[in-house]
């Protein structure tokens, strides 16, 4: 049986982090890994009372934290054969993990990206700045690498191996379009799956403010020119 491990990075969740981990399939999975990013209410707490592993990434990014996860799993003896990646709010769903992963399972794909398609979204769960930007991100990608993306979805899945190759650096915003090029340049095999989304359970970090949309929207145009050069 393939070895599964999902992290899920968590900055301030404590009122939807519970109904992640619960969604999650635990028949498939290892373990689920919580990277608590320096909330200051009860996120840690919660996850805690579920079970399962809990990190403490004092450096706020959600790129460190995905990071910090990525350390927690290399420190062990046995390594897993895919990691999963989703958010903490609940926008995702996480009981659709087994159709992320599958085309890894079924067609030996290395990056599997959940797309959030837009007749799968609920209404007023993607911003407009937000439905811009991953227009803009994946036109980009495809003008200049030929990728064939649609989203820049933040639940995902990658084989362990190929994830450790990617040597990934980004410690922001700019975490899963760096995941992206990369394996664009390193000609991985890749897919998408179509995914719900919903409305998240309280405010966003990012798309929620001003600067956060600006400081996305910037690190993600900076390094897509970036490695393309």
């Amino acid at each position: 049986m393939n070895k599964v491990k999902v992290i899920i990075p968590a900055f301030n969740e404590q009122d939807s982090i519970g109904h992640v981990i619960a969604d999650i399939p635990k028949d498939l999975v290892e373990e689920i890994i919580v990277v608590n990013n320096c909330s200051t209410d009860n996120t840690e707490l919660n996850a805690l009372a579920t079970g399962v592993s809990v990190l403490l990434e004092k450096r706020r990014g959600y790129g460190y934290a995905c990071l910090k996860g990525m350390e927690h799993v290399a420190a062990q003896e046995e390594k897993p054969d895919i990691i999963v990646f989703m958010d903490a709010d609940y926008s995702d769903f996480p009981d659709q993990l087994p159709e992320v992963i599958a085309p890894i399972l079924e067609n030996d794909m290395d990056l599997v990206i959940g797309a959030r398609v837009k007749k799968y979204r609920e209404s007023g769960s993607m911003t407009p700045p937000q439905v811009f930007g991953n227009w803009l991100a994946t036109f980009l990608m495809k003008l200049l690498y030929g990728a064939k993306f649609s989203d820049l979805g933040p639940f995902r899945a990658i084989k362990y191996k190929k994830l450790m190759e990617l040597c990934m650096e980004d410690k922001t915003y700019g975490w899963t379009v760096e995941m992206q090029i990369k394996a664009l340049k390193k000609k991985y095999k890749y897919t998408e799956v179509p995914v719900r989304y919903r409305n998240r359970i309280g405010v966003s970090k990012i798309s929620g403010t001003v600067k956060g949309t600006i400081m996305a929207g910037y690190k993600i145009l900076a390094l897509i020119f970036k490695y393309s050069l």
